[in-house]
């Protein structure tokens, strides 16, 4: 795992700005603490930072294949000895155990046609000096990040953040308004923009190829998911095929020359991860869990019950903190504003596992591929209260009781809170699933906008690419969106992020391509079947973990930030306030804000999430871009096996 930075003329061959190009490389030292590379030449730049997990000595980087072309790479390629032994055939020969020097002969070699035939995670910068070729790549589910600007006199500059861009100095960053409304609106700001006009993110699964002197064509999707059930598919024959299928792609991930452990929650997805991991091998696996005093979000207990179960040397971390010491790191290890609560758990989870290991496998993506999360259900229940309705009804009845119900806490329970519901109805089922997936509902988004700022809707972003999908099944078609939306914009980035932030490595076995693709062959009812989510990976997992675990209510990574916000009489409500970043940006509703904090002070309504997105792009705005040595500062996480250790 590693951090990536390039400089290149797309017109000539000019000079490049050394200086420019080390600065950019040495803000990503966060990325690859165990050392560094350059490779310059006429009208190019690369800088790599490098975090060593497979062959220490043989892997360094910018590394140049035996035909000449030069690789700049972040990931992990888990199958490369078996394309190494097809490179062999092809009369290719190597010097190295690395997977980077089998990347950059398959490049040499094939091109961005080499793609398909590498599993794993990955983005990277080859470039072919004999047809003057840049080629910029991402794997297929977005698992690492890369950014991109085109300066003004034809340079094009990457990294595989955007603060290591801004560091180089030749980026101009102008905030983007409509990415303000898209983060408000979803937490994050989805792909392919990001907050600053001009800084692209390729898009997950998408190749760039460029010929210097030639013009930029657009990004090439060069992998789909297709979300086309077999129905003739039995669910006897499909439940054989779960854990050899989930096991092979968690044993293919295991591929390390340094420490590797787990995350471990308590939930299903972690708890299948670590079940692989330690079925059928002597020596113990290291598991870690996070997390809070407040029982509503502590997953310690069931965490625990697993590890007990399969026997793995379980790290305990519970948190006694502060948050807004936290807060001013958290913004500048995002680079962008990034508002999902559970960001600041995750790095403290990483910083803590990073004591123990250099690897470590996630339970991410289950609920994508599984439909594991409770809006599938919802979507699916409209979307019969929609084909039973008449359009005016729906229209006009629904939004009518949707207007006047009560917004109910999340303390209440499900069935009353139909408010959301009620609203979503009465919407297109795009519009609805827009509304299920957003951090702050619409009209909630829109107030708290300033008032020139309400035109734009972010909510068509997620109706587009349902529209794209073309799925009738609405769960099927809300599964796809996630893809290509909220999993490589708002999960994977979290934790992306977090982990590199103290130079650990995460791998999420579950997104493992071939399990993929596999999953988008199961019929709707394999995954979800009444009340039963995952229904397969659950059926799948009885003979290995304890039955209450297996029927424990989701329970999401999530922090308790509304109690965040009136801890200590309102403290954090104080310090949003008298943040001034904020409220000079223009951006934000002042009377807005005021009344929220006013409401969630006194206990009139429950605001913590818009409170908390003010506060993190008030953050952003004043971050210290590219100084990580803010997380320095955060006590060091001790933990010995089943035990707490607070983090004062």
């Amino acid at each position: 795992m590693c951090g990536i930075a390039g400089i290149v003329d797309l017109e000539g061959r000019r000079e490049i700005d050394r200086l420019a190009l080390e600065r950019m490389t040495e803000a990503l030292e966060h990325r690859g603490p165990d050392g560094h590379g350059y490779h310059l030449e006429p009208g190019l730049g690369f800088g790599h930072r490098r975090l060593a997990i497979i062959d220490e000595a043989g892997g360094r980087q910018p590394y140049t294949a035996s035909g000449g072309t030069v690789i700049c790479y972040n990931g992990e390629i888990y199958n490369h000895r078996e394309v190494r032994e097809d490179l062999t055939r092809a009369g290719r020969q190597f010097r190295t155990r690395s997977d980077t020097e089998v990347l950059a002969e398959l490049m040499d070699l094939r091109g961005p046609e080499g793609l398909p035939e590498l599993q794993g995670m990955f983005a990277f910068a080859a470039w072919d000096p004999r047809n003057e070729t840049l080629t910029l790549a991402r794997d297929r589910l977005g698992e690492k990040p890369l950014y991109t600007y085109i300066t003004r006199d034809g340079f094009l500059v990457f990294a595989s953040e955007i603060d290591a861009m801004l560091a180089g100095g030749l980026v101009t960053p102008v905030i983007d308004s409509t990415s303000v409304a898209d983060y408000l609106f979803y937490g994050y700001v989805p792909d392919p923009k990001t907050i600053y006009r001009g800084i692209r993110k390729l898009p997950p699964a998408h190749e760039l190829t460029i010929r210097r002197g030639r013009d930029v064509p657009p990004p090439r999707r060069w992998w789909s998911l297709r979300m086309k059930p077999d129905q003739g598919c039995r669910f006897e024959a499909a439940l054989e095929t779960m854990l050899p299928t989930l096991d092979e792609a968690v044993s293919d991930q295991m591929i390390s020359d340094r420490p590797i452990a787990a995350f471990l929650s308590g939930g299903v997805d972690s708890s299948a991860v670590a079940s692989s991991m330690q079925i059928g091998r002597e020596a113990k696996v290291t598991t870690c869990a996070m997390g809070f005093d407040d029982p509503a979000y502590d997953e310690r207990g069931p965490a625990a019950e697993v590890a007990r179960h399969l026997g793995t040397d379980h790290r305990e971390f519970v948190t006694h903190f502060d948050p807004s010491f936290l807060i001013p790191a958290v913004a500048a290890i995002y680079g962008e504003p990034f508002a999902d609560t559970s960001a600041v758990p995750t790095v403290l989870l990483c910083k803590g596992a990073r004591q123990h290991s250099v690897v470590a496998l996630s339970g991410d993506g289950g609920d994508e591929i599984f439909a594991g999360y409770g809006r599938y259900d919802g979507i699916l229940q409209e979307a019969r209260i929609r084909q039973f309705l008449p359009e005016v009804a729906r229209r006009s009845v629904f939004r009518a009781a949707g207007h006047l119900y009560p917004a109910f806490p999340p303390s209440v329970p499900a069935p009353f809170r139909l408010k959301t519901a009620l609203q979503s109805v009465s919407e297109e089922p795009e519009a609805g699933y827009a509304r299920a997936v957003s951090a702050i509902l619409p009209d909630r988004c829109r107030a708290l906008l300033a008032p020139e700022m309400r035109d734009y809707e972010p909510q068509s972003i997620i109706e587009s690419a349902m529209v794209a999908a073309d799925i009738s099944d609405p769960v099927l078609a809300a599964q796809a969106v996630d893809m290509v939306t909220w999993l490589p914009g708002r999960m994977l980035v979290k934790v992306d992020r977090a982990s590199m932030a103290s130079g650990l490595e995460v791998r999420p076995p579950l997104l493992d391509h071939r399990l993929v693709e596999w999953a988008a062959t199961l019929p709707r009812s394999f995954k979800l079947k009444g009340p039963t989510a995952k229904r397969i990976l659950k059926e799948a997992l009885k003979p290995r973990l304890p039955a209450d675990i297996l029927a424990r209510q989701k329970q999401g990574f999530g922090a308790p930030v509304d109690g965040w916000f009136r801890d200590d009489g309102g403290a954090l409500i104080d310090n949003l306030m008298a943040r001034d970043a904020w409220r000079d940006s223009g951006y934000f509703s002042l009377d807005r804000v005021r009344e929220l904090a006013k409401r969630h002070r006194t206990g009139r309504g429950q605001h913590g999430q818009e409170l908390w997105s003010v506060l993190m792009f008030d953050a952003f705005l004043t971050r210290q871009s590219c100084n990580r040595s803010l997380l320095d500062e955060i006590p060091s996480i001790n933990a010995p096996s089943i035990a707490r250790e607070a983090v004062a």
